[in-house]
């Protein structure tokens, strides 16, 4: 199986460069994630595809950079089944007939299959294909060279979740993965056990803010981020707040109002 990495064009703050779409080709040509619409795109995904008709589009989940796009899709290549975890009021509808997905299910792919996995913790409905004869591991959301990713409390992010995700794609030994930003990950093994580190150690940080009397989350996140552009500075309020939500679950720390505090043994 040779994925071919087909550009969204649409950099900015969030995005880097802009998300990366992976094309499988072969006799089931399937796309993992659907951009977001830019004709660019349709061109770039219509020359990889060198005269195929697309035959299906697979999205890890519903957030408007990977799933925005296929309406757009539709129009152009009618013929292509779109498929994904459902998920309610995701803002994906439109033209696009979505058929679910979900956990353990294996879909045709190329001249092969892949499995879906489901890895909540970015995205309620976040899902991995992985390719077990080549150990590779479609990522979406899971994880990117050279940043974090986020964890969006009021979109459902889930800082247990999204830990227990990274230990389960660990736990198939992949050999590669292919992500929805940046570069193709050679060696995911040691970036998931970094992943995972890091966020206990975020973990820890927000513990330590919280001893030292930074009840409200905005003091933790002037805390611990201390030279985070203010573009970012919101998402940073999300990942401490699904952070925090885990402890409360824990009972480690108690809410109040919007004052959070340790919970002593």
């Amino acid at each position: 199986m040779n994925p071919i990495g087909v550009q969204a064009f649409n950099p900015g703050p969030m995005t880097g460069d802009g998300n990366w779409t992976w094309l499988i080709p072969g006799r089931v040509p399937t796309l993992i994630d659907a951009g977001v619409g830019d004709p660019r795109h349709l061109d770039a995904i219509e020359v990889a595809l060198g005269g195929a008709p697309l035959a299906q589009v697979l999205v890890t989940h519903s957030h408007p950079d990977h799933a925005s796009g296929a309406p757009a899709i539709a129009r152009r290549m009618p013929a292509a089944r779109f498929m994904k975890m459902p998920a309610p009021d995701d803002g994906t509808g439109g033209p696009v007939r979505w058929e679910p997905i979900g956990d353990g299910d294996r879909v045709e792919a190329g001249d092969t299959s892949i499995v879906a996995v489901h890895t909540p913790g970015h995205a309620p409905d976040h899902l991995c294909f992985w390719h077990e004869e080549t150990r590779t591991v479609f990522g979406g959301d899971l994880a990117q060279m050279g940043a974090t990713v986020w964890l969006p409390s009021t979109q459902g992010g889930d800082a247990a979740l999204y830990i227990a995700s990274l230990e389960r794609v660990l736990g198939l030994s992949p050999a590669r993965l292919l992500p929805g930003h940046g570069p193709r990950i050679d060696d995911p093994v040691a970036l998931l056990r970094w992943y995972i580190e890091h966020r206990r150690e975020r973990e820890a940080q927000i513990v330590d803010a919280l001893r030292h009397g930074d009840t409200a989350v905005e003091a933790v996140v002037a805390r611990i981020y201390r030279e985070l552009p203010a573009v970012l500075v919101p998402q940073a309020r999300e990942t401490v707040t699904a952070h925090l939500q885990k402890l409360e679950r824990e009972r480690r720390v108690r809410r109040r109002d919007n004052a959070w505090t340790i919970i002593e043994p």
